[in-house]
């Protein structure tokens, strides 16, 4: 059994929002799905795109947005929802209120996290930094 503190996990930041993934295939031994935090910004969110070979699992810990899952109408989502999103379906997920939305994310099997490393807007911050946020203007 492994404990994994959030201090000793790296940021992942984007225009939209925050990722610290706490259990992942390739860091930690003998994991084979992915499970983190998502925190998108007011007004901001992942736009629509899919994960080929994973399902996906978010569950709502605080704020409010908008969901869409296989290019249906939106619906919306709060503290306590859960969506599932099965292997290769659309999806899109966007704060509609004014604090942040933050979601656990769940990719089974683990892996997908890799692709957001090649978004032009990725970057980490090492374990222990705090992330800087900009405000657009």
């Amino acid at each position: 059994m492994s404990a994994i503190n959030h201090r000793t996990v790296p940021t992942q930041t984007f225009d939209w929002g925050l990722i610290k993934w706490f259990v992942s295939p390739l860091a930690t031994p003998g994991a084979k799905l992915t499970f983190g935090e998502v925190v998108l910004l007011p007004g901001e969110g992942h736009t629509r795109h899919n994960h080929s070979a994973a399902e996906e699992i978010l569950y709502v810990l605080s704020g409010e947005g908008r969901q869409m899952v296989d290019d249906k109408p939106e619906f919306q989502v709060g503290p306590g929802d859960t969506i599932y999103i099965p292997t290769a379906i659309y999806h899109s997920t966007v704060n509609t209120g004014w604090e942040p939305l933050r979601l656990l994310a769940l990719y089974n099997p683990g892996g997908a996290e890799v692709d957001l490393a090649a978004l032009p807007d990725f970057a980490e911050v090492p374990a222990g930094s705090l992330p800087r946020l900009q405000r657009k203007a």
